[in-house]
């Protein structure tokens, strides 16, 4: 585990150098642009030689989508209590995400003009959800809602299965319970391809959404301009702000939550008011280390991606974690100081306040989207919500007498930019 005191000369070095880890190395770059150039030239025949290489599915075209019935089945399989649990997770997304829909609105403008926005659904959406190991059941809910809420005509989702073919039963039932119907047994960079370029079998998106590895993430940064993307939410990221008030055992708890994740490329902050919080949380988390199920991947997040940082003051960590950017913020400090931190800080994904905020709360059942930017993007993309499944329109209109009144302004704009054909359009009308 690494470690940074801000008395340090090379403070500011070192930790650009720790999140200069988020970016892609060439080597995943290059194979993600081979792989996306397979799919696009041969389809269907290099996403089923895809699947077979990575996730040992030997999958034929015919094989790609998943029956409704099979979505029906496996929720009829599922215990009573996750179907519950399904169900108390999609009221809270739902209540959530509806007061963000945003609203039709006309108006008159200072020429007498009437001007307004529309928003309408994005036609065709592809959601990709992680299977394989760690089924993100979880991330069905967190955008199929949205969709769903935005009134998106079309959603198709993308999850890997095993070798077999087989996709969890949680993740079925999630999608049969969100109303999903068009679902594909594969995911990786192929599904990516598939989505931006369509084949034989799949019909392209307009824009895709969802989080994934490094590959993935990689991926959707490069199809983005062929289709569009929600964001680039990547191995998951958690900071957590410590002061004296925190629970060290809680703050290990979470530390540990994000770094189970296992990918290798996870990214885990601890800023400490002091050493002796930094020292006490580190302790617990080699303690509860030795109790998890997934304990090697564990260890090695850790080991290549946890860094500590002894702050001057909670300014100084406000400071840093505006330059990081974390997906998930935690904020375990005494409560003026949190309402001052969260009024500061301006690029975290999300923010969970206090002890008793674990960032599973945000990444299961509190309401928001957990997906969220990571690797530094939230200074210029936010989390997922509806808006995100809409298209906004501007709309104009304008009669005789508003035109005119307009004429002079834009006969000096059409002056100033030599433009005189545009002066002459509205003019022609006044």
């Amino acid at each position: 585990m690494r470690s940074l005191h801000h008395a340090s000369k090379t403070f500011a070095d070192d930790l650009a150098a720790f999140c200069r880890g988020s970016v892609v190395p060439k080597e995943i770059a290059d194979s993600v642009a081979a792989i996306l150039a397979d799919v696009r030239l041969r389809g269907d025949e290099a996403v089923g030689y895809y699947a077979a290489k990575f996730d040992s599915a030997k999958l034929r075209a015919r094989d790609f989508p998943v029956k409704p019935a099979d979505l029906a089945a496996a929720a009829k399989r599922l215990p009573a209590a996750e179907l519950r649990a399904l169900k108390a997770a999609r009221d809270s997304i739902v209540e959530f995400n509806r007061r963000g829909l945003p609203e039709n609105w006309t108006a008159k403008n200072q020429h007498g003009a009437l001007v307004g926005e529309k928003f309408d659904p994005i036609r065709r959406v592809g959601l990709y959800v992680p299977g394989g190991q760690v089924p993100l059941v979880s991330t069905v809910l967190m955008t199929a809602t949205l969709a769903k809420i935005a009134g998106c005509p079309e959603i198709a989702v993308f999850t890997p299965s095993n070798a077999e073919g087989k996709v969890a039963d949680g993740l079925l039932a999630a999608l049969h319970f969100a109303g999903v119907t068009e679902v594909y047994r594969f995911g990786g960079v192929q599904a990516i391809g598939a989505m931006a370029y369509g084949t034989t079998t799949i019909n392209a998106v307009d824009k895709i959404y969802g989080p994934g590895n490094a590959y993935v993430c990689e991926a959707k940064r490069q199809v983005f301009g062929t289709v569009g993307v929600d964001s680039l939410p990547g191995p998951s990221e958690v900071m957590i702000i410590a002061d004296e008030t925190a629970n060290p055992s809680f703050a290990a708890a979470d530390l540990l939550a994000q770094a189970e994740h296992g990918s290798g490329r996870e990214k885990i902050y601890l800023l400490g008011t002091s050493a002796e919080i930094i020292a006490a949380i580190t302790v617990e988390l080699r303690t509860q280390l030795q109790i998890l199920s997934r304990s090697e991947k564990t260890q090695r997040v850790l080991e290549n991606g946890f860094l500590a940082l002894e702050v001057k003051n909670l300014a100084h960590a406000a400071e840093i974690a505006n330059y990081v950017a974390p997906e998930h913020l935690e904020l375990l400090v005494a409560d003026a100081a949190a309402k001052k931190l969260t009024a500061d800080i301006t690029t975290a994904g999300a923010i969970m306040i206090g002890n008793y905020t674990p960032t599973a709360l945000g990444d299961f059942v509190a309401g928001p989207s957990h997906v969220l930017p990571t690797g530094r993007a939230g200074r210029f993309f936010s989390g997922l919500r509806v808006a995100d499944f809409l298209r906004r329109t501007s709309i104009v209109h304008y009669d005789r007498a508003s035109v005119k009144k307009a004429e002079p302004i834009v006969a000096a704009f059409a002056a100033m930019e030599k433009l005189d054909a545009h002066g002459r359009s509205v003019r022609i009308r006044a």
